[in-house]
Order: structure tokens, then C-alpha cells, then sequence
């Protein structure tokens, strides 16, 4: 981790505002992100841009699920229904207690993780 750029912003708004800075300082050489599962519009949104970005540099994209980023604890789905990792499978399931949604970026990225696999994990269907 060499620096780190935060908001509170929602997706659509906070990419292209994060990323403009973040080119102003470095030319990334790969991307790296977490395809899902999660919030529809911000895995869509957050693919999209990435992915046009990718081609505009001429970039690898690569991609792992959100689990590495959260100690493959459950990830809120909607209500009391929660995505949970099960032997490399992800599976929904209702949990009646609120699980703690703590994602968080590693010093050093694991990049044995990712693969060229960023097909967004659309886990829902439209509701």
C-alpha cells in the first residue's frame, strides 16, 4: 500500500473522480479489482468503467471475489439474506443477526489471487 484515496461517494460518482487523481500520479500497469458479490449497480458500474479504463491503457484487468478483502465472512446481500463462500462456491442464505461488513485493502497485494476472469458476479436476480 503506498497511498490510499477515500469517499463516501456512490460509485458512479466517486470513479471517475478517484481515478483522475490517481492518474495524475501514477500509470498503472494492471487493475485490480473484486467482480462481486455485492451491490447490482456498483459490481456494473465499477466493471464497466474498469474495463473501459483497462482497454484505453492497454492494461490487464483482473479480478477475485469480495471475500479476500473481507476474511471470507458473509456479504450482505439484501435484508437478512447474506452471500457466504462455501468450498469455492458462493451460495445465498438468510442469517437473522446482522453480520459486520469489514472490508479492507491488504499492505500487499496477494496478486496469486486475481485471474483474467472479471465476469461480474451478478449473484441476484433483478428484484
Amino acid at each position: 500500500m503506498i497511498k490510499t484515496f477515500e469517499t463516501t461517494d456512490q460509485t458512479s460518482e466517486a470513479l471517475p473522480l478517484l481515478f483522475e487523481e490517481v492518474l495524475k500520479v501514477y500509470q498503472p500497469v494492471r487493475l485490480f479489482f473484486a467482480r462481486g458479490p455485492g451491490s447490482f449497480m456498483a459490481i456494473k458500474i465499477t466493471y464497466i468503467f474498469l474495463k473501459t479504463l483497462s482497454i484505453a491503457l492497454k492494461i490487464p484487468l483482473l479480478a477475485c471475489d469480495g471475500f479476500v478483502f473481507n476474511q471470507s465472512r458473509p456479504i450482505r446481500a439484501m435484508r437478512n439474506l447474506y452471500f457466504i463462500k462455501e468450498a469455492h462456491e458462493i451460495v445465498t442464505k438468510r442469517l437473522d443477526d446482522p453480520i459486520e461488513q469489514p472490508f479492507t485493502l491488504p499492505e500487499v497485494l496477494d496478486e496469486t489471487l486475481f485471474n483474467d476472469n472479471v465476469e461480474p458476479l451478478y449473484m441476484l436476480p433483478a428484484v
